[in-house]
């Protein structure tokens, strides 16, 4: 039976990590909150249900069968054994996951950037703490990031993967940081991404791939937007 991935229909998002995985793996999946009115409410359902025995705190989750797996990093944990995804040995796979976890770290500082001070909060209405903390993500936060990750492939020599010889879920996930940085921030990563070549390698062999080209030009890639996680506000980009 297909998966069932439950994620907000109208935003990339974290999910978006885990529809990268499936798509690549070519695992049959339903996309449930997209499938209009009655996805939204079977999420919400599950959300509020006081009969799971794992309740999810918030989306993506997935049911696979009877397990009900919450949070991206691990639900790709489950995914990346499951569909060649990471290596067998342990230690790859502990590696593969301490990956993810430092993309989710990133991914939250990326968030920040536009609501700095609450969630509650419209970004309109904090606007100047938002330039403050993109000026200091810009200048020390990204190139901490994207400095460890060059190393990391740097220290696989020659493969051009970050784990071994062949394609893994974290590396499905440095390419949309990549193509999500440089949608929110186009002229700050023009400037920032020359000093990490093998990132940029790294996003341009993951964007060619026969399935992750079929699926980035298909309907299921939901274009980035100003309610996900990367959004492009003009003011909090580098003015050079």
């Amino acid at each position: 039976m297909p998966y069932e991935l439950y994620y907000w229909p109208s935003i990339q998002g974290r999910g978006e990590f885990v529809r990268l995985a499936l798509e690549e793996a070519e695992a049959p999946y339903v996309d449930v909150a997209r499938k209009g009115a009655g996805g939204m409410s079977a999420m919400l359902r599950l959300m509020q249900s006081n009969r799971q025995a794992h309740p999810p705190f918030a989306p993506p989750f997935l049911r696979s069968g009877k397990l009900l797996i919450a949070q991206t990093a691990n639900i790709l944990l489950y995914l990346g054994p499951r569909h060649g995804l990471v290596p067998a040995g342990e230690a790859a796979r502990l590696f593969a996951h301490q990956l993810q976890l430092t993309v989710t770290d990133l991914v939250q500082e990326v968030h920040d950037t536009h609501h700095p001070i609450s969630t509650e909060l419209y970004y309109e209405e904090q606007r100047r703490a938002a330039k403050q903390r993109s000026e200091v993500f810009l200048k020390h936060r990204v190139p901490k990031f994207l400095g460890y990750f060059e190393r990391v492939l740097a220290h696989n020599t020659g493969k051009g993967f970050l784990i071994g010889g062949r394609l893994t879920y974290p590396d499905l996930s440095i390419f949309q940081i990549l193509a999500g940085l440089r949608y929110a921030f186009p002229r700050a990563m023009k400037r920032i991404e020359r000093s990490y070549p093998r990132v940029v390698a790294l996003h341009d062999r993951i964007a060619i791939r026969p399935h992750i080209a079929a699926y980035l030009a298909s309907p299921r890639r939901i274009p980035f937007n100003e309610e996900g996680i990367f959004r492009h506000y003009p003011a909090l980009d580098s003015k050079r």
